[in-house]
Parts: C-alpha cells; sequence; structure tokens
C-alpha cells in the first residue's frame, strides 16, 4: 500500500503542464488483487439474481413491450400497444430490451445487464482514481463502491439508477484524463457521457457537472480562455447528447407517439424541467403523490443536513460518508499550496464537488426523494476514501492522526448503524467498533512500525471499517426485492428494510419516512381512495408493506402498518377489486391470466388497469399489451374519459381490471381521468369477479346505448 505515482512538478499558472511522468509498473500484487475484486463483485451482483423475478414489474413491462415493438423501445412505453411511455427516458430501457430480444423476456436477461453495469463500474473507478492516486487507492475506492448496500442493491434491479451510476463514473474519467493534458476531445466526450446519462434517469445527471467544470476550470494545463472554451464545447457535446432525443420525441406529432407519462400536458419538456426536474427540487410536481418534506418531516421525510444519516437512508450509504468528508477536508488542506495544476488536488475537486453537491441537493430537495437514490454518492464517496488514505498514508503525524481518527470515527459510525438493526447479527457491532479503535491505535503508531506491520495495521482498519457495509450487503443479495421503493440491509428501527419480498413502505417494517400519504380523504390516499374500488387484499405482509387495510364498498379501512401509517380512510369510487397498487404489480391467477389471453390477439389491448404497477403485473403474465390509464400514479390525463369511450367503442380493449393505482393525484393538480374511466366503466358494465379480482368486459355493455 505504499506504492504511490509521482506528483508532477509544479507549473506555472496558465502554461501548458509538461507531460505525464511515465507510470512506473505496478507491484505484483495488484492484477491479482483487481481480479480478486471484480469476481467478489460480480459473484455478490449476479448470485442468486433471478430471486428478484421482475425486480420493478413498471420497467420489466417496459422491457417488455420494447422487446416486441421497435417503436416502444424507442419511446420507452409501458405497452407494445403504445399507450403511454413511462416516466423516465429510457436509456436504461434500451439496454435491458435488447438483452430480452436476445436472450428472451426473463429475469435473467433483464438483471443481468444491470451486474454487468455494477462490475463495471467498480473497474472503471479504479481506473480512474489509480491514475493520480496509485492502485491502493483504486483498490479502496473500489472496494467500497463495490459493498455499498444500496449499490449492491440497484446493480441487482432493474432501475434507471445503474446505467446512470456507470455513466457518471465514465464521465469522471474522461475529466481526469482531460486535465492530464488539456484534451478538448476528453472534456468533450465527458460531455457526452453526461448527456447520455440525462437519458437515463434525466436532471439528476447533470448534479456532478458543476464539479467537474470546477476541476477542468482550476486545473487544466491551457490558458484559462481556452478552458473556458473547452468547457463550453463540453457543454454543447453534453446538450447534443441529451437533446437529440427530447427534440425527436417533442417534435414528433402526438398522433403518432404514445403519451408522455408523469406530464400533464403530454410534453416531454414537461417532464424534464417539472415532474423530474425542478419539482423534484421545491416539491411543486403536478399529478404526484404528494409533497415534500421540510423541515418538519412529511411524506418522503424531513429535509435538512442529517438527511443522509437518518434511519431511511444511513443504512443505504452513510457508512464511509463521515470518513470521506474528513479525509475530503484535510487532503484539501494539505493541497492548498500545491500548483494550480497539481492533480491530486484536482482529483479531490472531481470527487469531493461530486459528492458535495449531490448530496447537499439529496439532503434539502423537497420533492419525491427514495432512499434508494443515494448510490449516485457511491463512487464519490468510494474515490475520496480511497485518495485520502494514498494522501495521508504515512505522511507525518498530521496524516497518522488523520488517518486514526478517520477509522475510529467509522467504527463508531458502523456500530451505530448496526444497532438500528438489533436482530441482525448483535456481535458484528462490537467486533466492528473493538477492531476499528485497535486499527486506529495502529495507525497513530505507523510512522515508528515496520512497512509491513504498519500495513497488517491498516488492513486491520479497512476490514473493521468494510465489516458493517459488507454484512449489509451480502444479506441485501440474499434477500427478495420488488417493486418501487426497494431498500438495501435488515429492517430498522425508524427507517426503511425489512424481509423477502419489500419493495415499499419502510420504517420499522413499514409507513414512509415521513409516516403515510399525505392528503385524500381523511389523511388516506391521493385521490380519496383507489379510483372506482378498494384493494381487497389490503396490502398485506410485513416488512414493507401496510398490514390489514381490507376494503369493502369503496372505503378503505385501517391501513396502518408497524411503525408507520399506510392510510387512513380512503372513500372510492363503488367498485371492488384487487388490482395491485402504486408500488407493486398485482399477483395474478392462473384463472385470471387464462381470461386474458383468451382472443387477446383480436385486441389493441387485452385490458386497462388504473396505474402503471397494476397494469404491469397483468401484462408480464400474459405477454398481452395492458394500457396502464393514468400512467404511474394513475394521475396522468392519458387516456381521457372521451378517448377511453373511444377505444371501448372501436372494440380496442376487452376487460378493465377494477382497483390498483392510487388514481386522481388531485392533492398535487392531476388528472382525474382515471377516477372518472373507473367510474364509468362500474356504471355501465356488470361486474365479474375472477378468484379476488373485479374485472368488467367491456364488449359487454349492461345496455346497447352504452359507450
Amino acid at each position: 500500500m505504499t506504492t504511490t505515482l509521482p506528483v508532477p512538478p509544479p507549473v506555472a499558472p496558465d502554461r501548458p503542464a509538461p507531460p505525464p511522468a511515465r507510470r512506473t509498473a505496478d507491484p505484483v500484487w495488484v492484477r491479482p488483487a483487481l481480479l480478486a475484486l471484480l469476481l467478489a463483485t460480480a459473484v455478490l451482483y449476479l448470485w442468486g439474481l433471478s430471486r428478484n423475478g421482475w425486480a420493478n414489474s413498471f420497467y420489466s413491462a417496459a422491457v417488455q413491450a420494447g422487446s416486441a415493438s421497435w417503436k416502444a423501445f424507442f419511446f420507452g412505453s409501458s405497452d407494445a400497444a403504445n399507450s403511454i411511455t413511462v416516466d423516465k427516458t429510457p436509456a436504461a430501457l434500451w439496454v435491458m430490451a435488447l438483452s430480452a430480444r436476445v436472450f428472451g423476456v426473463n429475469a435473467w436477461s433483464i438483471l443481468v445487464p444491470q451486474a454487468l453495469m455494477g462490475v463495471a463500474s467498480v473497474g472503471l473507478l479504479f481506473a480512474t482514481v489509480r491514475r493520480w492516486y496509485g492502485p491502493a487507492a483504486g483498490l479502496i475506492a473500489g472496494a467500497v463502491l463495490a459493498t455499498t448496500p444500496i449499490a449492491v442493491l440497484m446493480f441487482r434491479f432493474n432501475n434507471p439508477d445503474a446505467l446512470l451510476v456507470l455513466l457518471m463514473v465514465a464521465a469522471a474519467y474522461a475529466t481526469v484524463r482531460a486535465i492530464e493534458n488539456g484534451s478538448t476531445k476528453w472534456i468533450m466526450l465527458a460531455g457526452v457521457f453526461v448527456g447520455f446519462g440525462f437519458l437515463a434517469k434525466m436532471l439528476q445527471a447533470l448534479l456532478v457537472v458543476p464539479a467537474f467544470a470546477l476541476a477542468y476550470l482550476v486545473a487544466g494545463p491551457p490558458k484559462l480562455g481556452k478552458r473556458i472554451g473547452q468547457l463550453l464545447l463540453s457543454g454543447v457535446a453534453l446538450v447534443v447528447s441529451a437533446g437529440w432525443y427530447i427534440a425527436i420525441v417533442e417534435l414528433v406529432p402526438a398522433s403518432m407517439r404514445p403519451y408522455i407519462g408523469g406530464s400533464q400536458n403530454n410534453s416531454i419538456l414537461e417532464l424534464t424541467l417539472g415532474y423530474n426536474g425542478l419539482g423534484r427540487l421545491n416539491g411543486d410536481e403536478t399529478g404526484s403523490v404528494g409533497g415534500g418534506g421540510g423541515a418538519g418531516g412529511g411524506m418522503w421525510g424531513s429535509t435538512g443536513l442529517l438527511r443522509m444519516v437518518e434511519s431511511a437512508q444511513g443504512g443505504q450509504i452513510s457508512w464511509l460518508l463521515p470518513a470521506a468528508l474528513i479525509l475530503l477536508v484535510v487532503g484539501l488542506v494539505v493541497t492548498a499550496r500545491r500548483a494550480r495544476t497539481d492533480r491530486q488536488r484536482a482529483g479531490l475537486l472531481v470527487w469531493g464537488g461530486w459528492l458535495l453537491i449531490t448530496g447537499l441537493v439529496f439532503s434539502f430537495m423537497q420533492g419525491i426523494f427514495h432512499a434508494y437514490y443515494t448510490v449516485a454518492l457511491a463512487p464519490a464517496i468510494g474515490a475520496v476514501a480511497g485518495m485520502g488514505v494514498a494522501l495521508l498514508w504515512r505522511r507525518g503525524l498530521l496524516g497518522a492522526v488523520t488517518l486514526a481518527a478517520t477509522v475510529a470515527v467509522t467504527a463508531w459510525w458502523s456500530y451505530h448503524l448496526l444497532a438500528r438493526s438489533a436482530d441482525f447479527l448483535p456481535w458484528l457491532r462490537w467486533v466492528v467498533l473493538i477492531g476499528g479503535l485497535v486499527g486506529a491505535v495502529a495507525l497513530l503508531g505507523a510512522l515508528r512500525l515496520p512497512a509491513r506491520v504498519a500495513a497488517l495495521a491498516a488492513g486491520v482498519s479497512l476490514a473493521a471499517v468494510l465489516a458493517g457495509p459488507s454484512a449489509y450487503a451480502v444479506q441485501t443479495a440474499a434477500e427478495v426485492h420488488t417493486g418501487s421503493i426497494p431498500s438495501a440491509g435488515p429492517a430498522v428501527a425508524g427507517g426503511f428494510g425489512g424481509g423477502p419480498g419489500r419493495g415499499g413502505f419502510g420504517g420499522n417494517r413499514g409507513g414512509f419516512p415521513g409516516g403515510g400519504f399525505p392528503g385524500g380523504g381523511q389523511g388516506g390516499l391521493p385521490g380519496g381512495g383507489f379510483p372506482g374500488g378498494t384493494n381487497q387484499n389490503g396490502g398485506t405482509g410485513q416488512n414493507g408493506t401496510a398490514q390489514g387495510g381490507n376494503a369493502q364498498g369503496g372505503t378503505a379501512q385501517g391501513g396502518t402498518a408497524q411503525g408507520g401509517r399506510f392510510g387512513g380512510r380512503g372513500t372510492g369510487g363503488g367498485m371492488r377489486g384487487g388490482g395491485g397498487g402504486l408500488l407493486d404489480a398485482a399477483t395474478v391467477s392462473d384463472e385470471m391470466k387464462a381470461l386474458l389471453e383468451a382472443d387477446a390477439d383480436q385486441y389493441t389491448w387485452a385490458a386497462a388497469a388504473v396505474g402503471s404497477q397494476s397494469a404491469s403485473g397483468y401484462q408480464l403474465a400474459t405477454g398481452d399489451p395492458v394500457m396502464a390509464v393514468g400512467g404511474f400514479n394513475g394521475s396522468d390525463p392519458s387516456p381521457t374519459l372521451a378517448q377511453f369511450q373511444q377505444y371501448v367503442a372501436h372494440g380496442q380493449i376487452h376487460y378493465f381490471i377494477a382497483g390498483g393505482g392510487f388514481g386522481g393525484g388531485r392533492s398535487m393538480g392531476g388528472s382525474s381521468a382515471s377516477s372518472e374511466i373507473a367510474t364509468w366503466v362500474s356504471e355501465n358494465f356488470t361486474a365479474r369477479t375472477v378468484g379476488t379480482t373485479t374485472v368488467y368486459d367491456l364488449t359487454q355493455p349492461t345496455s346497447s346505448t352504452t359507450a
């Protein structure tokens, strides 16, 4: 761990830097260590991957649609008949859909690309950090990313975050290469990677741009004027890489493409700048299921500087967050007086800026926020940790004291995080605490210890600080994760977590971070209950879903969970059903599957259901298009009642499935079209119960004048 790269000589400001020194050959242990890291990461990310099934059925249904229709592939449609898109740009879906076209639509074809992106992210992070800080720093950075619990979850899941992380790390690598030699090509390539990251998860990809731009503006070798011009060209590359798709979708007539899910005006610009843009910051997300937290707490938890260490997020991402902040501050102090083009300080600007800007945005955003978003912090935490260790290792008293304090603080924080899961390996917290303190004491004497003994002390310290997140990582890989709001690790007091099959509400085995859904009837569902009915199954199950909550006649009763409210009372529209919900897909019985598949080829849509998650369960079970009325939240005006009536009149939809979704979304200004459709169906067609699900045959109206 003593191998470091030579620091380039000081360079006068605004003069080209000399060519980088030829990198000396790595020690013999580096390549085996890297291969071992990548192999262990691959095993962790691929082991038992199929246990997650469809994972987030919302995206899996879109993958299935894209594997059957190139139009659905391009637009990211929820169904192959192209009624509505998912509420994201579709770059992540493209990767999975191509895999599904080659290997068929199944859990492995959808999830393996995500896992391989995780392995690639770890390898690329190693390569990036190694260039300026040496192989030991790169290995530490890669190990931290690989074992971060939320990273393990997201690289085993089918949300867009896996591709987003890979592209952001690639952009960081390109920025590092540009800083080395002032290359216009590399800094523009950084913009290209961020642009394609935008097509994976929209504005979140842009959070790294200020850090990368600042690092190049400060440390880039060319003169100031040229550096500014190069950054402008990089911005152009970013806009072109992201904008080509936005322009095409915006210019294609609405009649020739699916409705843009997540928008209220069928506009991808509205989706980008509103629901998935500024609305995430200020909480003003039209059509959302609820607003943000603010200092006092709310649907998505309280905002503030401590948000990343609260129960809902702490065990997901914050294991080495205190360590990274300490090492970042001390590292900037140590490198403060170096030449402008000093690469080690530039590395701290790249990764430290990423960490601070993204972390602050996550901490104070008042719109929709989920704990799994924090996976975007994992590469930066790993990089800063690795760079900080390499920078301060055996670097006088300041280095020894800082590293010892960092290990001690991290061991204490790991003990605290493990204590939040009192039933999970209760002995481990003491091993971590004692091992960390022993390692910290040994590091204090590292300057006077022989190199081998000092390396052993460093190894003990590293094992202690990674033991907690590694245990959570293995537990995460061993559990089933499905639904819209997955979380890593075991159940924790006051936060997310739970057991098999969880994917929704956290909070001491239940409840959103802020404690329940806002708005709606008597504190219940946003639109006053399930549109047109309620789920008779009531969302049963521990560890992430509400218990109880059975409903009769359109009124949800109970709806409480251990440690957090699912809702109070919500009045529906009179239909009884059981079609899934906002957070997970419906469970489809063999009888229901057979019903939908019969004569499905004679209809454009085999069925329609409120909410994308509800529709996705039936679509994945049958392979036939199922219309997601109202999009993800059931609050998009797609289709309108008049459009739906026209589809029915033309014989394009066979069945309407009751329940599902949360419909309306009126508390956040969304459309009530889904509720209107559900009511119209219940008034004009006869209900039929298949198992526990209520369906309406839209080809059999109650009177000849219907529709």
